[in-house]
């Protein structure tokens, strides 16, 4: 049924002179004021520019062949990006080039919402559309938030950052799970909170930590714009006052440590905990631990396979695989046909 696997990501700028043409490319067509794209630019700047997000693709893909490799997986593997180079419209005019008609897509996102997830399978469509006649098609994987790998490798990410404090103090520990916060009229029209609580409770419960909570981060957009809260600076001031001295901060919405992760937790969040008095230790995402990539390569083989198990935890099941018309669709604004429009700006990757 396929004949080979792509990579869907979001990019990033790889150098400085990157920053900007990427930040356009983001926000093309929204209205974004200069001002706006300048204050996002500096957060690239603080890390010299250059975005971790492309390393990590190329270091999933380096872990990823040898898997489906051991496991009689032959299908080539591509890599395309919504917003920079290796750009996706460039990745399928390869693919059609190499004779590919059907591939697999492999979103790096896990949960269902407009952005991360609608806006990819568009973003598809309008690369197909750049190609032309002979373009792949593309089918892409269901969201995996309750896998039991995805489960699995952010549980043991979760102890990893658990050892920081001797084994007698950590179930006083509090665990806050984070997440890129998206406008509410996005939430609304996707499952992204339910499924985020449930990844949450899963791996809280699984790791030994009866005190957590779920926040969020990276929000963007205009004041007056409501988002999905609280915010991780507040609810650590919040937990400041109620005697809170020790958390762990996980940020399951993330399944690599993305220029936010690096920004708006490891710079931002922990130098307020140190204004704070807090001992903050930050759990590394699942990058590419070795059950993560066992996972990935399961949710190829059960699309491959109609004998192959579809794994889940919890309390929803697995995810559909193809998604249904009226599946997350975009935030309407005034003045604008929600069809034909992106939602607000989220800080990028």
């Amino acid at each position: 049924m396929y004949d080979a696997i792509l990579l869907v990501s979001f990019g990033g700028p790889e150098k400085h002179e990157d920053v900007m043409p990427f930040l356009e490319n983001v926000t093309r067509g929204r209205n974004i004021p200069p001002e706006r794209l300048l204050e996002v630019a500096e957060h690239y700047h603080h890390f010299g520019g250059k975005s971790p997000i492309n390393d990590q693709c190329r270091e999933l893909l380096a872990a990823l062949r040898p898997e489906l490799d051991k496991h009689g997986i032959a299908l080539p593997l591509y890599w395309g990006n919504r917003n920079w180079d290796p750009f996706l419209r460039d990745a399928l005019r390869q693919m059609k080039n190499d004779g590919v008609k059907r591939a697999l897509g492999l979103v790096t996102s896990a949960y269902s919402s407009y952005s991360g997830c609608r806006q990819y399978r568009e973003n598809i469509a309008a690369a197909q559309a750049e190609v032309g006649e002979g373009a792949p098609a593309v089918d892409k994987i269901r969201v995996f938030y309750n896998h039991p790998g995805f489960i699995e490798a952010s549980v043991i990410r979760v102890r990893e950052a658990l050892a920081h404090w001797p084994e007698q103090e950590r179930s006083g520990v509090h665990f806050v799970a984070t997440a890129h916060s998206i406008p509410l009229a996005m939430a609304q029209t996707s499952n992204y909170e339910k499924q985020l609580r449930e990844t949450a409770r899963l791996v809280a419960e699984a790791a030994g930590l009866a005190k957590w909570d779920l926040v969020y981060q990276s929000r963007s957009g205009p004041p007056t714009q409501p988002w999905l809260e609280p915010d991780i600076l507040d609810h650590l001031k919040n937990l400041k006052v109620a005697g809170v001295k020790d958390v762990v901060v996980a940020p399951l919405g993330f399944i690599s440590d993305h220029l936010e992760v690096l920004y708006d937790l490891d710079t931002e969040a922990q130098e307020l905990a140190g204004e704070l008095g807090m001992k903050m230790v930050r759990a590394a995402t699942v990058g590419t631990h070795p059950i993560f990539i066992g996972m990935l390569r399961q949710l190829i083989a059960e699309r491959i396979s109609p004998d192959e198990q579809k794994l889940a935890m919890g309390q929803f099941g697995p995810n559909h695989d193809v998604c249904p018309l009226d599946c997350c669709p975009a935030p309407q604004r005034a003045g604008r046909p929600p069809a034909s429009e992106a939602p607000a700006v989220s800080r990028p990757s």
